[in-house]
């Protein structure tokens, strides 16, 4: 990838990366789950996605946390959690300590169709986190990772490892690597025509002669 994830973080949103998703045909790469930031504040949270599926527990655990930790001790900089639960709000699959061990390993986010708590201790620690809701109830005997490092569906989008994932508030987009290079050339290529844009306009251009005159609204 020829943009690095900080310039990316500095010049690129949500939005624009969805319309150049748009522009080669991508048109689903968000999810209908609404997941608002929980801590999130003015960042673009952009990395790569580290998947996690996880199912609801009817009975006690024998191995309580057992591949959530390892998927958490697994995190590489730049990797963004991911929690597919299929809309379970049973509990709060991610909070405060493994916000804690994720960041050691250079995690720069988490993203979760599930619950969250301990939201006021994650936010002081400056990660941002997606999640559906809020949850005081530990996931202990509640839910449980069964598997991780593979293709997860949230919202009808599916989450591959290693995908790029771009998210603010807003919302998020994913981005298969197979067309990593081309979405984000296109990116910051609208970018800088909006900017030309919204100079022109600020100069007292109308709206419809900015259109034509640099194609982007």
């Amino acid at each position: 990838m020829a943009a690095s994830f900080q310039r990316m973080r500095d010049w690129l949103y949500a939005a624009v990366v969805c319309d150049a998703l748009d522009s080669i045909g991508l048109r689903h790469q968000s999810p209908r789950v609404p997941m608002p930031p929980q801590t999130c504040g003015q960042q673009v949270l952009v990395g790569r996605c580290k998947t996690t599926l996880w199912e609801d527990l009817q009975a006690e655990d024998p191995s309580p946390y057992e591949l959530e930790l390892r998927a958490v001790d697994e995190c590489q900089p730049d990797d963004v959690f991911i929690a597919a639960t299929n809309q379970s709000s049973s509990s709060g699959i991610w909070g405060e300590l493994l916000t804690t061990a994720a960041i050691n390993g250079g995690c720069v986010g988490a993203v979760t169709d599930g619950a969250v708590r301990d939201v006021t201790k994650i936010e002081e620690m400056n990660f941002p986190v997606f999640a559906t809701t809020t949850c005081v109830y530990d996931s202990l005997h509640r839910q449980r990772v069964v598997d991780l490092n593979l293709p997860v569906d949230i919202g009808g989008v599916i989450f591959s490892p290693g995908d790029l994932l771009i998210a603010d508030r807003d919302g998020m987009v994913v981005v298969p690597q197979a067309v990593e290079d081309e979405v984000i050339q296109r990116a910051f290529e609208k970018v800088e025509g909006e900017n030309a844009t919204r100079i022109a306009i600020k100069k007292g251009m109308k709206a419809t002669e900015a259109y034509q005159a640099f194609g982007v609204l």
